[in-house]
């Protein structure tokens, strides 16, 4: 093969070559059709080769690409904003454009930190957050993470953000309740709080539902009502991180909705522009806004292309795509078929300890003993075993690997288009049940599985 000059994830590996996209469908230069069971990074959720999309951008593109943010603004900015402020919850209006979950998480955490030195609390700079986490992979977003194995090499250039446990209802101790578990597990931020002392705390930052750290999993009822009450009661932000979950993912517009809170700020991403442009923000409330305004009139951030025209128009033109088709209350819809049919997987294959998820964001959870719920050794590879099986038989699923403490856990995120037809779904849940049959006879003859 001609030589690569890409800095690809895996050096050692030949990737096929993709040669275009239709549907929930990605097909490569040989004609091999993939099922993209996960819309790609749980980003591309109006499917792929949409025209109005397209065209959208092609019209954007014939007036004005690319405008400095300090210079000049634009009607596709502009119109996307208000969108957005018409969708986020409560006073969450204001839209700070980038072009990354991990660059609008970090600038989340600037607006936070400069939001408490204008109203005169520069000690305040601390942001707390959970382990079992992830917030992205630039270094202010990889210290606000608490997933292990990604921290890892760079934990000497990391500040120590994560603090407090993710609430984990497959894992909690068994005399407890689930309402008593997430109050445990909300009770750890007030005991953070008060040991760090909340006059050097900013914020706290948490998924709704924890994505690729643990795989779909989502909060016992009343956990992100407590995390309000202590986060109001010491004067801390409260970050809600909508990067995965925003834009209709688990069936509302964003994660927070389900339990009715209003954050201080979000971040966002990924279904934003559901892939067909670089493009993510950080949405902060009216308070905030107002206050830096009054102070020094400018926040302390900001990226090439942040604010970038055409990427504000495509990703314009995928909202109103989802607001035309309905597409989150089809993913409310859809989802629950998906994970009624999991949780029908997970009866059937001894290494399936638990299907969940929310909405069209779902996993199952792979163990080696499913009565004590013991993981597999992360040496064993189970993940990519399924992961690259599935891909042979063109189905795309995305891995959520070592989410208990960096030393073990595996999980498989299923979170396709939410544009997929029920055939659809019956076809990738036929190929997820022909891989894991294959894999646990594999494995039963390794010694791995009880």
């Amino acid at each position: 093969m001609k030589r690569s000059y890409v800095i690809k994830p895996d050096l050692a590996k030949q990737y096929p070559f993709v040669a275009y996209g239709k549907g929930v469908y990605l097909y490569d230069q040989a004609g091999k059709a993939y099922l993209d069971g996960c819309s790609g990074a749980v980003t591309a959720s109006i499917g792929h080769g949409l025209e109005e999309i397209a065209e959208a951008m092609y019209a954007q593109a014939k007036q004005v690409s690319f405008a400095y943010r300090s210079q000049f603004s634009s009607d596709a900015v502009e119109e996307l904003a208000e969108k957005l402020a018409g969708l986020a919850p409560g006073q969450v209006n204001w839209s700070f454009f980038v072009s990354s979950g991990s660059e609008a998480t970090e600038t989340a955490q600037k607006i936070a930190i400069q939001y408490w030195q204008e109203k005169g609390y520069a000690r305040k700079n601390r942001v707390i957050s959970r382990w079992m986490s992830y917030h992205g992979i630039t270094m202010g977003a990889l210290s606000m993470s608490g997933h292990v194995l990604r921290r890892k090499r760079f934990v000497p250039l990391l500040a120590d953000y994560p603090a407090v446990q993710t609430p984990y209802l497959y894992r909690k101790p068994a005399d407890l309740s689930e309402e008593a578990y997430g109050r445990l597990c909300a009770d750890e931020l007030e005991q953070a709080i008060v040991r760090i002392g909340a006059e050097n705390v900013a914020a706290f930052i948490a998924e709704p539902v924890v994505g690729a750290s643990g795989g779909a999993i989502v909060p016992p009822e009343g956990y992100f009502r407590r995390i309000r009450e202590i986060c109001d009661k010491y004067q801390v932000l409260f970050i809600a991180d909508e990067v995965m979950t925003g834009i209709g993912r688990t069936g509302r517009n964003f994660g927070m909705d389900h339990w009715g809170i209003e954050p201080d700020m979000m971040a966002l991403g990924k279904g934003m522009s559901a892939g067909y442009t670089p493009m993510a923000a950080a949405m902060a409330s009216e308070d905030i806004i107002e206050t830096i305004a009054k102070g020094s009139g400018a926040i302390m951030a900001g990226h090439t292309y942040s604010a970038n025209p055409q990427s504000a128009a495509a990703s314009l033109a995928v909202l109103k795509y989802i607001e035309k088709h309905q597409l989150v209350a089809r993913a409310a819809k859809e989802g629950e078929y998906l994970l009624g049919e999991l949780k029908k997987v997970e009866q059937k294959f001894s290494i399936v300890g638990e299907a969940r998820g929310l909405g069209l964001l779902c996993a199952i959870e792979l163990v080696q003993d499913k009565e004590t719920k013991r993981p597999f050794p992360l040496s064993a590879g189970v993940t990519n075993r399924v992961l690259e099986r599935a891909f042979a038989k063109g189905l795309i699923l995305y891995p959520a690997v070592g989410g208990l403490d960096g030393v073990a856990g595996d999980a498989i995120i299923i979170a396709p288009p939410l544009t997929i037809e029920r055939a659809e779904l019956d076809q990738l849940l036929a190929i997820v049940a022909d891989v894991l049959a294959e894999i646990e006879s594999e494995l039963a003859k390794e010694g791995l599985r009880v």
